[in-house]
């Protein structure tokens, strides 16, 4: 049987390193969209540094929930696209454009600054932020939206569900769900689970919470890949 690796990730605004890599060590990404947001994690924010790290602060996509605390990703809608907009492409320009790979860097930032204009959808937007991050180091899978595919509720039990629906082999768990993963409802289904494991590096503790862009601004391709963890989809092939 061949071998297909499934991750289940919320979407992020130009996610940290971690998400990327767990995300490109998997043939296929489902966007977990059917979740309730919450307005602490990094759903509509990235937090940007410098990239001698000398300063840094949040980018945030002003968002409106219209159910309250009740509002899943999905549901929730950009209160402001043009200010979105704006800040996405000043902001990251400032903090990244002395970059030697800015070159590279500035047309996925355009792209989504440019999105950001045209939709409300704050799910839509931090996607295809992802996306862009994604194909732009080397990735080729698939992804596909939580929304459309019928689950269980129990957490456990919907990540099964999802990775059984997409016919895949494998559930990438990532160490935040390794606290709470149930591994029966995947025994059930004839799953294996694989862990990711990211190396106990100083940097990685550091800059746990930077955007991938700021790796990706400070750092070179082999660099990168140093500081992945083991997994052999998550090399990573930066342009040249």
């Amino acid at each position: 049987m061949t071998t297909r690796v499934c991750a289940i990730h919320q979407p992020n605004l130009f996610p940290r390193l971690s998400t990327l890599a767990k995300l490109h060590a998997a043939d296929i990404w489902i966007v977990l969209d059917s979740v309730q947001f919450t307005a602490r994690d990094y759903q509509h924010r990235a937090w940007l540094e410098s990239t001698d790290s000398t300063h840094g602060q949040w980018l945030t996509a002003p968002v409106h929930r219209p159910r309250g605390r009740d509002t899943t990703l999905d549901q929730v809608r950009l209160a402001d696209p043009a200010l979105t907009a704006h800040r996405i492409a000043s902001l990251l320009h400032h903090y990244y454009r002395t970059s030697p790979r800015w070159t590279q860097l500035q047309p996925l930032i355009e792209a989504t600054a440019a999105a950001a204009a045209h939709t409300t959808n704050l799910t839509e937007l931090t996607t295809l932020s992802t996306n862009l991050l994604l194909r732009h180091t080397g990735w080729t899978g698939e992804i596909i939206h939580a929304t459309t595919i019928p689950t269980r509720s129990h957490r456990s039990e919907r990540l099964a569900d999802l990775t059984t629906h997409v016919n895949a082999t494998h559930y990438l768990c990532g160490t935040g769900g390794a606290t709470y993963l149930n591994p029966q409802p995947f025994t059930d289904a004839g799953l294996t689970i694989r862990y990711t494991h990211p190396p106990d590096i100083g940097i990685l503790r550091t800059r746990r919470r930077a955007t991938s862009l700021w790796w990706l601004a400070a750092l070179t391709c082999q660099e990168l890949n140093d500081l992945l963890w083991n997994q052999p989809k998550a090399t990573i092939t930066c342009p040249q």
